[in-house]
């Protein structure tokens, strides 16, 4: 079957990182409250710009293998957040090792952000490559320039229930390039579900250890 016509608007909803947004209020140690924009119209991105308390434990989402790893607009292949810049951000490209700034200007992508649209919900893209993962045994995905219809047919099988109207050939290509990249890199180390259970157990256990505060006395 070819592929079809991709109408001009995105297909998979993503959490856009606008450097400029964080940079000023840290230097001036004003405490960023968390700004959400609504997606753009026709599914779009969804940008999530959220500030980081340190004080608080991590939450999952901050816990994600992803969450590091951004995608350029304009630039190929995936990146490595460094480190913050006057005017942007510090990035690595994962196939180069090469540093660039990544300007207040352009769109930098998290993918720990983005999510696939499947007919009931969004699914996270970290759990779409898991689903990879576990199909090719933690081995690479199949060849991003296969064609068309092979690479619906394999797509199927990682997420049968993905919505056909929103979720393009293109933007499967670009995923299991983007899975291809990071298997490469042995950047997906994905928790046991047996492993997450015993944490939690023991986090719940400890918990429950933990002397609770007396009371003071009255004064």
């Amino acid at each position: 079957m070819a592929e079809k016509q991709a109408p001009q608007k995105q297909s998979f909803k993503k959490s856009v990182k606008h450097a400029a947004s964080e940079i000023e209020p840290r230097e001036k140690s004003i405490p960023q409250k968390p700004l959400k924009q609504k997606m753009y119209p026709g599914g779009g991105f969804k940008k999530d710009l959220v500030d980081i308390n340190k004080d608080k434990p991590e939450s999952d989402e901050e816990k994600s293998i992803l969450k590091d790893i951004m995608s350029i607009s304009g630039q190929g292949g995936l990146f490595k957040f460094i480190s913050q810049a006057r005017n942007g951000i510090i990035v690595e490209s994962l196939e180069t090792g090469k540093r660039m700034q990544a300007f207040s200007t352009m769109k930098v992508n998290s993918l720990k952000d983005i999510a696939v649209f499947t007919k009931q919900e969004e699914i996270l893209l970290e759990e779409v490559f898991k689903k990879i993962s576990d199909k090719e045994s933690g081995g690479a995905s199949i060849d991003p320039k296969s064609n068309p219809d092979d690479l619906k047919s394999y797509f199927l099988k990682i997420l049968p229930d993905f919505d056909q109207e929103r979720v393009y050939i293109s933007d499967i290509k670009k995923m299991i390039n983007w899975y291809n990249i990071l298997q490469k890199h042995d950047l997906l180390k994905f928790e046991k579900e047996e492993d997450k259970t015993k944490k939690k157990v023991q986090e719940k256990a400890k918990a429950k250890s933990k002397p609770k505060p007396k009371p003071k006395p009255p004064k």
